[in-house]
């Protein structure tokens, strides 16, 4: 399989993956309402709102930035916010949207709702002091998650590097993608990408709001991870957010290409089938109970499996079939792919981080509980490249032992497939917006390994997908809440929390200035194609020139 077919499946097959981790779990029971703190109220442009300030930082949760898209709204875009009178409350998470089992990852939310489109703001304080806006989506790519998961809380992001934190929430999978347009026509324009243009109306909203909060308006950053970095690549990419962010970052979820509108459409079809509706009663759609559509978005899924097949079009273009639902390439509102056949003209102006982590399918299989993967052996490593990769697999297996003559066989493994997933992606996405010769583009690889074992073998998790996410929010000595899925992927060894405050400030320096950098740490520069430095991410950071460059080669020779 070579480079550009990695580039599609990364994207298309992205919120698959991800969607299955963390099910089940009352959220009720994760966390307690805390009544301590003082009052704070803040005046919108909908209404005065009631936060909570604990010590030095002030948090406003569950607050609503557009009006219902239930009922008659469902599948469209997201309608404007009506005002209200009084103080609202703004204390606790918001819902989240309906997703497969209700994973979500949040703390003290109520159950989920279709009307999800809430907000949450922690800040140093409500002084209009203006300070950088470091606006998050959340992961779980485009079918579950929750903007108020408890490892993403923004609260020692905010408060140690005097920023504004946002997460939001947003419909998702088939309630936030079911592109019924080419079936029921202008009334149904704007379905398929309900999902991005709520983000973009969260951040019309924060454009508007979040000076009182003590935020900037012009500077806005707008980052994510995994399906989070994927949403981040459409809203670098979609026309109605580009006057409401300044920068972005797309971190281990580098969203090149989304869904066809054909493949869309037929998706459509296979949901109706479900159904037993005609493509005449789409209407019809409107009084189907959400939780009903979510068991129906996982009996389409189960009708591709395998999710993959080859377009005739394109050399080497991979899509995913039918039965998936994510962000739709529908010529209007995402007029093209995100980084496809060029980076977004919109942006051009906009500085960009992307990146991922050394070691990201290592996450995949602990989540799977594939043990087998952790203790390969050569043959066995053979045998699962060649199944991979077929007559490519041993070129493949030649070069990356060259470059890494220590490593294990499950070290090889989860190497070469990272960069198919996700590493290849994050380049085709630096080198296209380096093509505009215009704001500069940083490259950064997170390579601080967590200290677990995973269960069953010797292996250690690595620095793994999602492992970064906990550094980010400096929340590495943030314990699990009671009942909240799985174990700490971080590990406890010592060299976490260094690497926590190196990244931490990392990005809220990027939110700040357009440059990312941290005290104490190398001077990072941008990425080129004579040099293309990177960053590489632990308690001590260091930069490199072209990482596994022979890898790089490797994967272009083959592309």
């Amino acid at each position: 399989m070579d480079r550009r077919r990695f580039l599609a499946v990364s994207a298309l097959t992205l919120g698959v993956i991800v969607g299955s981790a963390g099910a089940g779990g009352d959220r009720r029971a994760w966390g307690q309402e805390s009544g301590d703190g003082e009052t704070v109220e803040v005046k919108t442009a909908y209404g005065r709102l009631r936060g909570r300030r604990r010590a030095d930082l002030v948090t406003f949760k569950g607050i609503p930035y557009a009006g219902p898209v239930s009922g008659g709204n469902r599948f469209k875009a997201p309608p404007p916010l009506a005002p209200w009178t009084g103080a609202r409350d703004a204390f606790r998470p918001g819902p989240p949207s309906f997703q497969p089992n209700r994973p979500s990852f949040g703390v003290d939310e109520p159950f989920p709702s279709e009307d999800c489109l809430v907000l949450n703001i922690w800040t140093p304080a409500a002084d209009q002091r203006k300070r950088p806006v470091m606006f998050y989506n959340h992961g779980g790519g485009f079918v579950i998650g929750s903007g108020s998961t408890w490892y993403q809380d923004g609260s020692n992001l905010a408060r140690e590097q005097d920023v504004v934190v946002v997460a939001n929430n947003h419909r998702l999978g088939l309630l936030g993608h079911l592109f019924l347009a080419d079936l029921a026509g202008e009334e149904y324009a704007s379905s398929g990408n309900q999902g991005i243009l709520d983000i973009a109306a969260a951040l019309e909203w924060v454009h508007e709001n979040i000076e009182a909060f003590g935020g900037d308006p012009g500077n806005v950053m707008v980052f994510g991870e995994s399906g989070g970095g994927a949403k981040t690549s459409c809203i670098y990419a979609l026309p109605s957010a580009k006057d409401h962010f300044h920068k972005a970052s797309i971190e281990s979820g580098p969203g090149v290409h989304m869904t066809p509108r054909d493949m869309a459409t037929e998706t459509a079809r296979m949901v109706l089938g479900e159904l037993g509706l005609s493509v005449g009663e789409v209407a019809r759609l409107r009084d189907v109970p959400p939780e009903k559509l979510v068991e129906v978005q996982g009996a389409v899924a189960k009708k591709a499996p395998g999710n993959l097949t080859l377009n005739g079009g394109r050399k080497g273009m991979v899509v995913a079939r039918p039965g998936g639902f994510g962000p739709v390439v529908d010529g209007t509102y995402l007029p093209n792919h995100p980084f496809d056949p060029t980076a977004p003209s919109i942006s051009r102006d906009k500085p960009l981080m992307v990146g991922t982590n050394k070691d990201e399918m290592a996450f995949f299989y602990f989540e799977r509980k594939a043990a087998d993967l952790f203790s390969l052996t050569e043959g066995g490593l053979q045998t699962q490249l060649a199944k991979d990769f077929g007559a490519s697999s041993e070129k493949i297996l030649a070069t990356y032992r060259n470059r890494r003559p220590a490593a294990s066989p499950s070290d090889l493994y989860i190497a070469i497939t990272t960069a198919r997933a996700m590493w290849l992606g994050s380049i085709e996405i630096a080198e296209r917006k380096l093509q505009q010769h215009r704001a500069p583009v940083y490259m950064y690889l997170f390579t601080h390994e967590s200290n677990l074992v995973v269960p069953g073998t010797k292996h250690r998790l690595g620095a793994a997908h999602a492992t970064e996410i906990w550094h980010k929010f400096d929340n590495v000595d943030l314990p699990n809440p009671k009942n909240a899925p799985g174990p700490p992927l971080i590990g406890d060894d010592p060299g976490r929390k260094q690497s926590a405050r190196n990244m931490s400030e990392m990005w809220a320096t990027f939110a700040r200035n357009g440059h990312p950098g941290a005290k104490g740490q190398p001077t990072w520069p941008a990425y080129t194609l004579d040099r293309r430095s990177t960053m590489l991410i632990d308690a001590a950071c260091r930069v490199e020139d072209d990482p596994f460059g022979q890898e790089r080669a490797l994967w272009d020779s083959l592309g």
